[in-house]
């Protein structure tokens, strides 16, 4: 009994000397030790432009003349144009396409970039390098995202998020409200927004003398996110992933509702989408509400461009996204996280660093308030904190900071929702965005054709406003997914 008890005595002394080596590390193996006089270099690929590439810049050089000298790791970021002109470098890169780069130490990614980037066995799992008290102090949502493979591990670190808002030009809609009774409530779901674009396209077509020429009230960035997050209101959910695997959930129910409030008042005139964004069409005063991301909203434009020789100012205001009457609101989360490629402790271990002080919650925070990126930290997203943030920055703009402080709300009261990735998750995607709008402006742009030709407009819209025509959308949408898993 003695031996035994000094045996056990042994066993627990040894575990106590042994804790502080694993101290901070998730899965019980030691972290590797870095060398100052020897520093890790690492190379970092992003999107970001304009204003949001100098914060990062800034932030990038703030670290490496601080934590970084005195840990020993050196971040070298570069910028690779747009969004899908990083996603093919970096592709090409993991596939060692000739001509292209070496695959970078960090680079963001959406998680259907992440995904296929994993599947070469190329994307690091970042649980060794943080607990899971480090862990729990982000957003939930932000690190279940991150978490696509069969093992769930982290393959995704979030750094910088967005979700959708409204933005109204006040000043136009004022003139409407005051003659019409309308108010901001009415924007509050889809079925009201709908409901009040056509009032505000028969108000303006009262003002004049030519019939038929109401104006366009609101459009739309992003139809694939329309589609995605109101469908999981409705409760169906489109792309049901499990383990890689997608399965398509068209409920027709769900996508009546979709089509009846997007396409049927689209070839109305009541909807519309004339420039690249929906900014750019505020701008020239095509309509005078839309809905964008977080990060869109800084685009928002201050005065509306009548002609060459004609403008006036605006007032905006931001609103939440609106969703389904009757419906949980789910509010779409995008933003692309970084993802570190695989390789020796010591690089996914400086990574994991670099990464852990960006997300600091009031660095996380200037950031914000420079790009217009939203926080991952749970502690980062109170309105108290952002708008001493924004009060303490020079040169922002009011746009920004509202459409800010309103996603911060769809944040903390929302659910938010991005789906799973999946083998060609990014050809399915552009089956949504595309396969429902294209239809639109085509069927459309043939109605006008019609009225041109002297067709009513009520004849011309009622002959694509039909069972038939929806059925068919259903059946082209259905079997363009599919295609994309073939």
């Amino acid at each position: 009994m003695k031996n035994l008890f000094c045996r056990a005595i042994s066993v627990v002394l040894v575990t106590l000397l042994a804790l502080p080596l694993f101290v901070g590390c998730s899965i019980g193996t030691q972290l590797p030790k870095l060398d100052p006089s020897n520093p890790v270099s690492l190379e970092l690929w992003h999107y970001y432009n304009g204003p949001q590439k100098v914060a990062f810049d800034e932030m990038v050089a703030e670290f490496n003349n601080t934590v970084g000298l005195e840990k020993g790791i050196i971040v070298e970021a570069f910028n690779q144009g747009s969004t899908n002109d990083l996603l093919t470098k970096v592709v090409d890169a993991a596939n060692k396409k000739v001509g292209a780069d070496d695959i970078p130490d960090i680079f963001a990614a959406y998680s259907d970039t992440a995904y296929e980037i994993d599947q070469l066995g190329l994307v690091a799992d970042l649980d060794p390098y943080f607990t899971k008290d480090e862990l729990a102090e982000y957003v939930p949502s932000y690190i279940e995202e991150g978490r696509f493979d069969k093992e769930d591990s982290l393959k995704i670190f979030p750094i910088a998020k967005s979700t959708e808002v409204m933005m109204l030009n006040k000043t136009d809609w004022d003139k409407f409200a005051q003659a019409t009774g309308a108010t901001t409530n009415d924007l509050a779901t889809i079925e009201g927004v709908t409901e009040t674009a056509k009032k505000y396209y028969e108000w303006t077509d009262s003002l004049t003398e030519t019939p038929d020429d109401g104006k366009t009230f609101f459009g739309r960035d992003a139809v694939a996110n329309y589609i995605i997050s109101g469908m999981q209101q409705l409760g169906s959910t489109i792309f049901d992933v499990t383990d890689g695997e997608v399965s398509f959930q068209l409920t027709e129910s769900a996508l009546r509702k979709i089509w009846d409030n997007y396409y049927v008042p689209y070839i109305n005139g009541y909807f519309g989408a004339y420039g690249k964004f929906r900014s750019d069409d505020a701008k020239t005063g095509d309509l005078i509400a839309l809905v964008c991301s977080t990060t869109g909203s800084a685009y928002f434009p201050t005065e509306v461009t009548v002609n060459d020789n004609e403008s006036y100012p605006i007032e905006s205001l931001t609103l939440p996204a609106p969703c389904f009457e009757g419906a949980e609101r789910y509010s779409i989360q995008q933003g692309a996280g970084m993802v570190v490629t695989k390789s020796d402790a010591k690089t996914e271990y400086a990574a994991a660093e670099f990464l852990k002080w960006f997300t600091d919650t009031q660095r996380n925070l200037d950031f914000t308030v420079e790009s217009g990126y939203l926080p991952v930290k749970k502690s980062a997203n109170d309105t108290d904190l952002v708008k001493k943030t924004f009060e303490q920055a020079d040169g922002i703009s009011s746009a920004l900071e509202d459409s800010v402080l309103v996603s911060i709300d769809e944040v903390n009261q929302d659910i938010l929702y991005t789906n799973k990735a999946f083998q060609n998750g990014f050809n399915a995607r552009n089956v949504l965005e595309y396969s429902l709008s294209d239809k639109a402006q085509a069927d459309y742009e043939t109605i006008l054709t019609d009225i041109s030709n002297g067709i009513s407009r009520t004849d011309a819209v009622a002959k694509f406003d039909t069972d038939e025509n929806f059925s068919s959308w259903v059946s082209e949408l259905t079997s363009s997914l599919e295609e994309t898993q073939k």
